[in-house]
This record gives C-alpha cells, structure tokens and sequence, in this order.
C-alpha cells in the first residue's frame, strides 16, 4: 500500500505549525495501522519550486501528452498522484483557501490523460487512490462553502477517488481561549480518520 502524503505546511510558526501538527498525527495513527504501507511525501520545498505553467510550457506538455510521453519529467508529480493507494493534502487555510504552492501543483497533477480523460459522457478519474484527505487549520472559523475543503472534494471527484474527507481546525486565532482544545478535537478526528482508512 502507498499513501502520498503532500505537505504544504508552509508556515511561520515553522516545526509548531498547527496544520503540520494534523498531519502528522494523521500519519503517526496510519503508520500503527499500517506498518508495511510506503508513505511518499511532496515536501513544501518541492511545492514552492514548481513554476506556474505558461503558454509555452502548456504546449509543450501537451504535445508530450498528443503522443503518450506519459514518462517525461513534467508528468513526474502526476505519475505519483496517480499510483498512490491513499492521499493526504495538508495546507494551512490562507486567504480564504490555501497557499498558491498548493494551486500550482494541482495544475502538475491535472494531467488530461493521466490522471483524468474525457469522452462523449464528461470527465472520468483515472486515479487509484480509494481516499483523499485534506488537512487544513486557520485562525478563522470554517464556513460552509470553505474553498479549500470544496476544492479538494471537487478535485477527488475529478480524479476518480471515490472518498473524501477532511479536518479543518478553524477558529484558533479568533478564539486563542480554546485554541489548544480546538487543536485537540482536530486531531483526535484526523486520528479516527486515519484508522479507518
């Protein structure tokens, strides 16, 4: 089994991000799970060196794409996407979403071809992730139509996974009162998560 987890914890409280603090408790319960299962990790250095796709570079890929060249380096991060049995998305909620990192990489792993096709009945999924997890905490308090979490449950449609579930750890600045016991909740809800997947 191999899980991908994609970390954009890019954060100033650095190793006391609270978004990376989900995560790896997400991870630690997956691990005592699965004890044989590979983890892969995108590392935020890896998200904040990939350069927005110009005019240029689209051609490019997709002329690499017209001929199956499924095995050149641009297509790398969705091969990845693709092969993995599981995946985890955490990204702090900036902006009323998540770090522009996290949004250049979506356009690496959206692949026409790879990662998702289209015939004559729409967009199929082409992904063999069976989960997606996305892991996200803010200062602010979660709304209904939240970006982030609508954009990763529309994203694991796109791309075939049939589950999606998410944490988001909302309120931590607004309510620093009940920060830490917010956290606490989070967490305990990333952990059940992670025994069940």
């Amino acid at each position: 089994m191999k899980l991908l987890f994609v970390d954009c914890c890019i954060s100033q409280r650095g190793e006391n991000s609270r978004t990376k603090k989900l995560a790896d408790t997400f991870l630690a319960a997956f691990r005592e799970k699965h004890p044989e299962a590979e983890i892969e990790t995108v590392l935020p250095e890896t998200l904040l060196a990939l350069r927005p796709f110009d005019a240029e570079m689209l051609n490019e890929r997709d002329a690499l794409a017209s001929v199956g060249a499924w095995d050149a380096p641009v297509f790398s991060l969705a091969r990845q996407f693709r092969g993995a049995d599981g995946i985890v998305v955490a990204a702090p909620f900036w902006d009323l979403s998540f770090p522009a990192a996290l949004r250049t990489y979506i356009e690496y792993i959206s692949a026409n071809g790879l990662t998702y096709h289209y015939d004559e009945t729409g967009c199929h999924g082409d992904c063999k992730a069976r989960q997606l997890v996305y892991l996200t905490s803010g200062g602010d308090f979660e709304r209904e139509d939240s970006v982030g979490v609508t954009y990763w449950r529309q994203l694991a449609a796109m791309f075939g996974i049939p589950r999606f579930d998410y944490v988001f750890a909302g309120g931590l600045d607004a309510c620093p009162d009940t920060a830490e016991e917010t956290l606490t909740a989070s967490c305990a809800l990333a952990r059940s998560l992670a025994a069940e997947s």
